[in-house]
């Protein structure tokens, strides 16, 4: 074996165990890191919203941009809690008097098996023994609002440390031309996360409005929440769309004595989780977000075991940002080519930073 073959079996051994290294120190430091990587994708989300502003309202002052920013995305969270949380309320209550159409139902699939005497809704319930989880509900409730709070805290200290992020990269890079090319990267990374958003908000809003208009044509009850459960699930690729596509469906099945609004109601989203998620998302995407579709899958399962729930929300951008810096060293270039879509993980042509050569 000649002594450039053995280096790059040696340097691809190398990247392989730095791999799984930093793969479970982000799981052992998941608590940690999970709020703060949730802080900055906000950071990023408010910082796009503050240069929309700068360059579609010019006639705000400067020094308004950032306040106006952080309002605008404060009011569309608060308006999004307050809705799901009102429409929550009516669909609790909902599912309590449900109780005897859920029997029915129950009984209607069990004939279908040849059960003669189906389970009813108490049955399951007490089957599933709910008081032995409710510890672990508190738990994971207790869990989630202290997550949040964390969320909240290193937000709010990111965007008040923003002011010596310049200074910081002055110092880091002291040469103009090392300092621009990790500005060059910085920004890329940065623009992929916010057409990233942008792409999933666009799409996101277009089958929650789409799916809303149907299920308020068949009568479904809570429309309008069911249309903002869809619009947060879509951010998670592949099971957002399996939750937006069966769940309605299936509380159709519950609010209804006939079968036909289910189907229809079934039918309707399938056509429109199809029509969006393989005509409109992939033209998006291919055009906007560099990143193989196989990827987005494996991605998902591998943030997901790693940080949870926030792992596949954070799954596509963290993504996008590996493949950019990957992008730059020539030693784990190869990884960002197989991680892209078309072969070309610095973009175009002619747009893309020049590589370091500091893993040749």
């Amino acid at each position: 074996m000649s002594t450039y073959s053995q280096s790059g079996v040696a340097r691809g051994a190398s990247i392989v165990i730095a791999s799984l290294i930093t793969g479970y120190a982000l799981y052992w430091l998941r608590g940690i890191l999970t709020p703060l990587a949730l802080a900055l994708f906000l950071m990023v989300m408010i910082d796009g919203v503050a240069r929309f502003l700068a360059r579609r309202a010019p006639f705000l002052p400067e020094p308004l941009v950032l306040p106006v920013a952080l309002l605008l995305s404060g009011s569309a969270v608060a308006a999004t809690v307050y809705v799901v949380a009102g429409n929550g309320a009516a669909f609790a209550g909902q599912l309590v008097g449900a109780a005897p159409r859920f029997n029915v139902l129950i009984a209607q699939i069990a004939g279908l098996f040849g059960l003669a005497v189906p389970p009813t809704i108490q049955d399951l319930v007490n089957q599933l023994n709910p008081s032995a989880y409710l510890g672990t509900v508190a738990a994971s409730l207790q869990s989630f609002a202290g997550g949040a709070m964390y969320v909240m805290i290193y937000l709010g200290f990111l965007i008040a440390s923003r002011a010596g992020f310049a200074k910081k990269a002055k110092s880091l890079y002291p040469d103009t031309a090392e300092r621009e090319q990790a500005a060059a990267i910085f920004e890329r990374i940065r623009d992929g996360i916010e057409r990233y958003l942008w792409i999933q908000t666009i799409t996101g809003a277009l089958i929650a409005f789409l799916s809303w208009a149907v299920m308020a044509a068949v009568g479904l009850d809570n429309a309008l929440f069911w249309a903002f459960v869809i619009f947060v699930v879509c951010f998670i690729p592949v099971i957002g769309g399996i939750i937006a596509g069966f769940l309605p469906p299936l509380f159709a099945l519950v609010e209804f004595t006939t079968w036909w609004q289910a189907g229809v109601l079934f039918a309707g989203l399938q056509i429109i989780l199809f029509v969006v998620g393989n005509v409109v998302l992939p033209r998006m995407q291919r055009d906007s977000l560099n990143i193989d579709p196989v990827v987005v899958l494996l991605s998902l399962a591998l943030w997901g075991a790693i940080w949870g729930i926030p792992g596949m929300f954070l799954s596509t951008p963290l993504t996008v940002m590996a493949i950019i810096i990957l992008a730059q060293f020539d030693g784990s270039r190869w990884i960002a080519v197989l991680l892209s879509g078309d072969g070309e993980p610095e973009g175009a042509a002619g747009t893309a930073p020049p590589r370091s050569p500091a893993a040749t």
